[in-house]
């Protein structure tokens, strides 16, 4: 990987790192607990749109284990790793079905499958089916934020096109 590139990834990923820190100090939008715009994966989406998934993959990793390093516990890095990986799955296919259009529809079905993976992962912590009744619930947070998030990335992309990225 070239330096130029490289250091491009890295400065995505702090700032990914940059705006989860922001997004954790704001109140709740909602008094559900574990629903969250998610900002960050804007950053993600951007890579996955401008760049590769590999170099996606790598800043969605650098970005969860630093926060979970620097501001979460070991159980934020549990849910934060399963949400984030089956979300960015979930993304990578879409973008390569949808050849890199409709990033809005590719942010949703993240939002998606990241809320997915968080219960499966409270599923089998806590072996209590009861976490169920949270998925509609989070589903529908998966939708919302995830539309915000992929028009968050659209409006960005119009912009960084312009630019002699590497």
């Amino acid at each position: 990987m070239k330096t130029r590139k490289l250091t491009t990834l890295a400065l995505l990923a702090a700032l990914a790192l940059a705006i989860y820190y922001v997004e954790s100090l704001l109140p709740p939008v909602v008094p559900i607990p574990g629903i969250k715009l998610g900002l960050a994966n804007i950053i993600t989406l951007l890579v996955l749109l401008l760049y590769n998934s590999r170099d996606a993959a790598l800043v969605l990793l650098v970005r969860i284990l630093l926060s979970a390093l620097l501001f979460g516990q070991a159980m934020s890095l549990l849910y934060s790793l399963c949400g984030g990986l089956l979300c960015f799955i979930a993304m990578a296919l879409a973008c390569r079905l949808l050849q890199r259009h409709f990033p809005e529809l590719i942010s949703i079905l993240g939002g998606i499958f990241h809320n997915i993976g968080q219960i499966l992962v409270a599923l089998a912590l806590t072996a209590v089916p009861g976490v169920l009744a949270y998925l509609p619930y989070l589903l529908i947070s998966g939708i919302i934020t995830g539309l915000f998030t992929g028009l968050c990335a659209r409006f960005a992309v119009r912009y960084l096109r312009r630019l002699p990225l590497p």
